[in-house]
């Protein structure tokens, strides 16, 4: 969803489409200059928020502008002040990308606190949850931030959400053991399990219609692999994992044709980016075609 702030407090803002959500994950991006990004869930509550492109833990100023509610269908923002919104400062262009938590489509919000010794934690997806993204809400310890299980590296590796790094080959987040049906393990690092620490863990299984996770290796070419997802998609984030690059994230409101070039990152406060030299995809009835050959989305031999 797109919209430009007004300054106003209790601002709603009605989410498209011909179907009403009241949306359990909301993440916000300020996209006309370098601004946090600023994540909100309805399992802590409408005024604490996190920033996927810090190391910070959970933030609770009002100074940056919250969540006024979660609506049946959308959500309504509060403001800062002039020249200190994050969510609805006056002029200022912002998207959000919104998220219901259901079984059916995919997607858990498991909040639990850590013990520091490996276990494993129960979810509600009937499924097996293909992406995992952890943030420990207590802690700011820059090498505790903001830790991703992905199918495609398995429970052996992990990866930061807040930086450009590669996988990392570590047992410690996820205990080297692969989530199941109904549960998630995690080890002793403390990103999923520190001991006492408050955790939140966001996990996403491949839905028909709601969502897809998969890998592709790039072919260093303008047409690029053709990924498929068995749907349009609305939203997509790409992440090379054998080489320092951005978290890509494109979207069908800030480009709604192909091509689709404008693109932000999750580890960055970067203002909103146009493509031409950088990305560039088609989104396809049935997946996403890579238009570009930069190392950020289509190395020669790159994984992502």
């Amino acid at each position: 969803k797109l919209w430009t702030g007004d300054g106003s407090d209790g601002r709603s803002i009605t989410l498209d489409g011909d179907t009403d959500m009241q949306p359990d994950l909301v993440w916000i991006k300020r996209r006309d200059t370098a601004y946090g990004h600023s994540i909100f869930d309805s399992i802590r509550g409408i005024n604490k928020w996190l920033s996927s492109n810090e190391t910070t833990a959970e933030l609770t100023d009002p100074g940056q502008g919250d969540l006024a509610s979660f609506d049946s269908d959308g959500f309504a923002v509060t403001s800062g002040g002039s020249g200190d919104g994050n969510v609805n400062d006056n002029t200022k262009t912002y998207v959000a990308w919104n998220w219901k938590e259901s079984a059916t489509a995919g997607f858990d919000i498991v909040s639990y606190t850590g013990n520091g010794s490996a276990r494993t934690i129960s979810h509600s997806l009937s499924a097996v949850p293909k992406m995992m993204i952890f943030r420990n809400l207590t802690n700011s310890t820059a090498a505790w931030s903001w830790g991703v299980y992905h199918v495609s590296n398995t429970a052996t590796h992990s990866m930061h959400l807040n930086d450009t790094e590669a996988k990392e080959d570590t047992s410690v987040p996820y205990n080297d053991t692969e989530p199941t049906t109904s549960v998630f393990s995690v080890g002793t690092w403390g990103g999923t399990n520190y001991n006492t620490d408050a955790m939140i863990a966001y996990c996403f299984a491949p839905k028909q219609g709601f969502s897809s996770m998969g890998s592709y290796i790039g072919n260093g070419n303008v047409s690029g692999p053709m990924i498929w997802t068995g749907m349009k998609p609305a939203y997509f984030m790409t992440k090379r994992t054998d080489s320092a690059n951005s978290w890509v994230i494109f979207d069908n409101k800030r480009d709604p044709h192909n091509e689709v070039v404008n693109h932000l990152s999750a580890d960055s406060s970067d203002a909103n980016e146009a493509g031409t030299a950088d990305s560039d995809v088609d989104f396809l009835s049935n997946g996403v075609k890579i238009r570009e050959d930069n190392n950020g989305v289509n190395a020669s031999g790159g994984t992502y």
